[in-house]
């Protein structure tokens, strides 16, 4: 198992993302190029202690990969974004 914070290195905050925050429930993260789906959603859900209910990535222009990150409706996303620190 990957280490959990080489997985997730770290959330984007844009107009977008937090429209998907309050929308769908989702997160955004820039995470490594190397991980999976798999890798990704148990990072989350360890590092967070939520439940994923979905990840769907995106490798964009730059090379980086974009994680979005579905979460349950238990676990608003709002919730996370304000602990991180980008609400």
């Amino acid at each position: 198992m990957k280490d959990l914070y080489k997985t997730i290195k770290n959330p984007i905050s844009t107009e977008k993302a937090v429209r998907l925050m309050e929308k769908e429930n989702k997160l955004l993260f820039i995470v490594d190029v190397k991980s999976t789906k798999l890798d990704i959603k148990n990072a989350v859900e360890k590092l967070f202690n939520v439940k994923v209910v979905s990840v769907n990535t995106l490798n964009d222009a730059n090379g980086r990969k974009k994680a979005y990150v579905r979460l349950s409706v238990e676990n608003p996303a709002i919730d996370i974004a304000t602990e991180l620190g980008l609400m």
